[in-house]
């Protein structure tokens, strides 16, 4: 089993800032339908032997990225549950908006990769303020506010409820390694700029 720390630092190599995410969020499905949705996830996507590269491959076409640190038991359930929520929406009914689009594999990986390194995924079907914290965050990296709540208060309420902030170390470690990933997308991004110039100049 991996510690937190590696899996958080797994997640903030594949997430953008979170500033950005949440200045792109746009309205989405309410908060309840989520969370009710997320407390009903059938055992089998819960059992052991699932694969979780085969079961987003056979809801979304691919393996979403944290299928590759499924060995982990919370991975491997908070991976299940995030996928039984994109799984829901032909198998139950649709979310209004729908959760399908570029994001929704992201939104999976964050309820794997930042979520439950930090509380049991087992937890969030049992306590309500971990269920909603599941179904906040999942909404957050899908591209979504909760409907009805501004940006400004989703953001508020979402960090609330954030076990990761509640955890100073774990807190610190995250912020470093996000602070980490942000300098080298801007040394990225220059040197693409100052190859396009080079070019142009040629």
């Amino acid at each position: 089993m991996a510690d937190a720390d590696t899996l958080l630092q797994v997640w903030s190599s594949l997430a953008p800032p979170e500033g950005e995410t949440w200045a792109s969020a746009r309205p989405g499905p309410p908060l309840d339908a989520v969370a009710a949705r997320l407390s009903s996830v059938p055992r089998s996507f819960l059992d052991d032997d699932v694969s979780i590269a085969a079961l987003s491959g056979d809801i979304a076409g691919v393996a979403c990225a944290s299928a590759a640190y499924a060995e982990d038991a919370r991975v491997r359930r908070g991976a299940a549950i995030g996928l039984w929520l994109l799984a829901s929406e032909e198998l139950v009914e649709p979310f209004d908006p729908t959760l399908a689009g570029p994001w929704a594999l992201r939104a999976v990986d964050s309820l794997a990769l930042r979520v439950a390194p930090v509380v049991d995924p087992l937890d969030w079907l049992a306590d309500d303020e971990r269920r909603e914290e599941a179904a906040r965050t999942f909404l957050l990296w899908a591209g979504f506010v909760p409907a009805g709540e501004d940006r400004e208060t989703a953001r508020a309420l979402w960090q609330a409820r954030d076990s990761l902030r509640r955890s100073s170390a774990l807190a610190e470690a995250y912020a470093a390694y996000e602070h980490r990933e942000e300098i080298a997308r801007r040394l990225a991004e220059a040197r693409a700029k100052e190859a396009a110039a080079r070019y142009s100049s040629e």
